[in-house]
């Protein structure tokens, strides 16, 4: 692992590292947020998943997150959306290729070979913040924006016990019915939907998946809303499985990170809450 850079900042060390990654076959870089703590302690990590056409520089500069973070003692750590790379395939539109990993992991050509974000995050990564962070691997929770918004509920949802809290900012929360969703499975998965619903958390839910408890903030001048994230899919599967979901819809907010940053401190503390030892 290469450290690119760090700074210091609300009483911890944010950084941002590089590594070869086994799972995407590419050089990755993720950032993380390491308050300051007594020596030999370990402290619980929250997992940020970020949206369309974004890196993990997104949320590490304008999440407004790190002070939150220093007064919960918790580590924050955010992936980049896909592989990177000269050699790694790519399409001209912002939804689909680089920028665009969905989480998953591909099975058609030609993104198998590096389009592995589910094994990259669900896998490899959280290996490396273990062997490299002060991280208590029992203690953590998830959450993400948008697309990583849909990636932080079905890992979730797929790992039951792995994340002892899980949240979402504007989350995709069934791609088989939406356009991005549609596009971005079709592509990367292929035309037979019974392989997307591993990738879709109400299909999840309906099948048995479950969570503990569950907390979304939606804007309602989100223009994503209606059509892509359809935040009453949600809703409506969480009431059907008695899964405890506290599902806000926040008046005048849009998509942007100045509705995440608005509730960014609210997240980690109910994160906090859950991640005591």
């Amino acid at each position: 692992m290469d450290t690119v850079s760090t700074n210091r900042s609300h009483g911890g060390t944010q950084g941002v590292y590089s590594h070869q990654s086994e799972a995407t076959g590419t050089t990755m870089t993720f950032s993380a947020f390491v308050p300051d703590h007594s020596e030999g302690a370990t402290l619980p990590v929250l997992w940020y998943l970020s949206g369309l056409t974004c890196t993990q520089a997104n949320v590490t500069e304008k999440g407004e997150f790190r002070a939150a973070c220093a007064r919960a003692g918790i580590i924050f750590v955010a992936p980049d959306t896909s592989p990177r790379g000269d050699d790694v395939p790519d399409d001209e539109a912002y939804d689909f290729g680089k920028g665009a990993g969905f989480y998953v992991d591909a099975t058609q050509e030609p993104w198998a070979a590096n389009y592995r974000m589910r094994s990259y995050i669900e896998q490899e990564l959280p290996t490396l913040i273990a062997d490299h962070f002060p991280a208590d691997m029992d203690r953590q929770g998830i959450t993400g924006h948008s697309m990583g918004g849909h990636g932080a509920l079905t890992i979730s949802l797929r790992n039951p016990g792995r994340f002892r809290s899980t949240s979402a900012f504007a989350p995709i929360v069934s791609p088989m019915n939406c356009p991005w969703g549609d596009k971005a499975l079709t592509g990367y998965l292929g035309a037979d939907k019974a392989t997307w619903r591993e990738y879709d958390a109400c299909a999840l839910i309906e099948d048995g998946a479950r969570l503990p408890d569950l907390l979304v903030d939606q804007g309602d001048a989100d223009g994503f809303l209606h059509e892509q994230l359809k935040t009453g899919l949600l809703v409506m599967a969480c009431r059907k499985a008695a899964i405890p979901a506290t599902i806000r819809m926040q008046p005048g907010y849009d998509h942007s990170y100045y509705f995440i940053s608005s509730f960014m401190a609210e997240h980690v503390a109910w994160h906090a809450e859950r991640l005591k030892a």
